[in-house]
C-alpha cells in the first residue's frame, strides 16, 4: 500500500460533521460584500461624504491593499508550514530597499525582481534560525526586523548618501534613494470614462458601484495584477496539489508527515523562502509606487499583513478580504483625512448596534451592553464634532486592525503545529 500523501478528492473532505462552524461559501461571501456596499452607499448619502466610494479612494485602496496583501500572503505560506513569521516587516524593508537601490539604475521591473530576492534573503535567515537551529520563531522574527532596519539604514547612508556619489547626484541622500521611472499602468478605455460619468451623478448605490469599479479599472499597476495572480496561484498550489498538501501537513502534523516520507525541513525552508519573497515584493511595490526607497517606508504594513492573515483564517481569500479592508482604511487616512474618518464613526456605531443585538439574542448581556454603550458614545461623538483629530486619523488603520482581531479572534483556527519546535526523528 502506498503511503504517499494525496490531495483531498473534494473541498471540505474530512471536515468534522456537526458542531462545526458554518462554512463561508461563495454565495454567502458575495452577499456579505453586497451588503457592505449598500451600507457604505447609505453612509455616504447620510453623511454627505462623497469620497467614501469615489474612484480615487478605491484606486488608492487597491494600491495600499497590494503591499499589505502580499505581506499577508507571505505570512500564510510560512505559517501553513508551521513557521510563525513575525519578520514580515523586516522582509518588506529589505525588499523596499533592494528595489530602491536597483530601481533608479535599471527601472521598476528590475526593482521588483530584486525586491523579491531581498525579501527571500530575510526569509532564508529566518528559516536557518527556526528550522535548522530551532530558535524560537518569535525571537527570530523580531531579530530579522531589527537587523533589517539597521542594515537598510546603514546601507542607505553608504550607498545613497555618500558625498559626491552618483546616487547623491541623481537625487539620493542618506534617507532615500534617487527616483526611479514609473511602473506601467493600464486603464480599460471606454469603461473607465463611462463609470466616471455615472459616479459624478452621486446616485444612491449606482454611483457608488460605479466609483468602486472605476477605481479597479483605472490606472492599475501591473504589479497589482501580478499580486492577484499570486493569490489565485497560492490557492491552487496549496489546496489543489500534492505539493500543497505535503506543505500544509508540515504545519498540522509534521511527525505524521515525516512518517509518510515527507522531508519536513525541505518544505519548511521552501515555505519560508516564498514567504520572504512575497513580503519583499510587497516592500518593492511601496518603493516602485512612490518612485524611491525611503527610510521607514513600510510603516508597520508587515504587521498589518500579519493581521490580515489571522483575520483571513490562514486562507488566501480571507487574506485578500482583510487586505482590502485595511487598504481602504490606509488609503482613507492618506487621501481624505478627518472628514471621511469622521463619517465612519456613524458606520462603526451602526455595526456595534448590530453586534449588541446579536449578543443580546445569544444571551450574552454583558457583551451586548458594552457594544450598545460604545455605539451610543460614537453617535454622540459624531454629532458633537465636525472632524476627527489628525492623530486619530493617522492611527485609524492600526485601530481597525485591533478591532477586527478582537472581534474575530474566537473564530480562528491556526495550523495545529504552528510555531511548535520540530526536530527530525522526534516521533521515533
Amino acid at each position: 500500500m502506498s503511503t504517499e500523501l494525496k490531495p483531498a478528492a473534494r473541498p471540505g473532505a474530512g471536515a468534522p460533521r456537526g458542531g462545526g462552524r458554518r462554512k463561508l461559501t461563495y454565495p454567502v461571501i458575495l452577499l456579505i460584500v453586497a451588503g457592505a456596499i449598500v451600507a457604505v452607499s447609505l453612509l455616504r448619502v447620510v453623511t454627505g461624504t462623497d469620497d467614501l466610494t469615489s474612484a480615487g479612494q478605491f484606486s488608492a485602496a487597491l494600491a495600499a491593499a497590494t503591499s499589505i496583501g502580499l505581506a499577508g500572503l507571505g505570512g500564510l505560506w510560512a505559517e501553513r508550514a508551521g513557521v510563525v513569521n513575525i519578520g514580515l516587516e523586516g522582509m518588506m524593508m529589505l525588499g523596499s530597499f533592494a528595489a530602491g537601490w536597483i530601481g533608479w539604475q535599471h527601472g521598476p521591473w528590475a526593482a521588483a525582481a530584486v525586491g523579491i530576492l531581498g525579501g527571500a534573503l530575510g526569509g532564508l535567515v529566518h528559516a536557518i534560525a527556526t528550522v535548522s537551529f530551532g530558535v524560537d520563531h518569535i525571537v527570530s522574527g523580531v531579530a530579522v526586523n531589527i537587523l533589517a532596519l539597521g542594515a537598510t539604514q546603514y546601507l542607505a547612508t553608504l550607498w545613497f548618501g555618500a558625498e559626491g556619489s552618483a546616487a547623491m547626484q541623481a537625487g539620493g541622500n542618506d534617507k532615500q534613494s534617487p527616483p526611479m521611472a514609473d511602473m506601467p499602468t493600464f486603464t480599460i478605455p471606454g469603461l473607465s470614462d463611462a463609470l466616471q460619468s455615472l459616479e459624478s451623478h452621486h446616485w444612491f448605490l449606482v454611483s457608488d458601484v460605479a466609483g468602486i469599479l472605476g477605481g479597479l479599472v483605472t490606472n492599475v499597476s501591473w504589479l497589482t495584477v501580478l499580486a492577484v495572480l499570486l493569490f489565485v496561484g497560492t490557492f491552487y498550489l496549496l489546496w489543489r496539489s500534492s505539493f500543497g498538501l505535503r506543505l500544509r501537513s508540515c504545519g498540522e502534523a509534521p511527525v505524521s508527515a515525516e512518517s509518510l516520507g515527507v522531508n519536513v525541513y525541505t518544505y519548511k525552508y521552501a515555505a519560508v523562502l516564498v514567504s520572504g519573497a512575497l513580503a519583499g515584493l510587497g516592500g518593492a511595490f511601496l518603493s516602485i509606487s512612490t518612485h524611491f526607497f525611503q527610510d521607514g517606508q513600510t510603516g508597520g504594513r508587515g504587521y498589518i499583513g500579519l493581521a490580515t492573515m489571522i483575520f483571513g483564517n490562514w486562507r488566501p481569500g480571507g487574506v485578500a478580504m482583510g487586505a482590502g479592508l485595511f487598504g481602504f482604511m490606509d488609503a482613507m487616512q492618506l487621501r481624505s483625512g478627518g472628514p471621511t474618518v469622521h463619517a465612519l464613526l456613524l458606520g462603526l456605531a451602526a455595526l456595534l448596534a448590530v453586534l449588541a443585538l446579536l449578543r443580546l439574542r445569544a444571551a450574552k448581556r454583558t457583551q451586548a451592553a458594552v457594544a450598545g454603550v460604545a455605539a451610543v458614545l460614537l453617535v454622540l461623538w459624531y454629532f458633537l464634532t465636525d472632524v476627527v483629530p489628525l492623530e486619530l486619523v493617522e492611527a485609524s488603520p492600526y485601530i481597525a486592525t485591533l478591532l477586527v482581531l478582537a472581534l474575530f479572534a474566537q473564530r480562528l483556527r491556526p495550523p495545529k503545529a504552528n510555531g511548535k519546535p520540530y526536530r527530525r526523528g522526534q516521533g521515533t
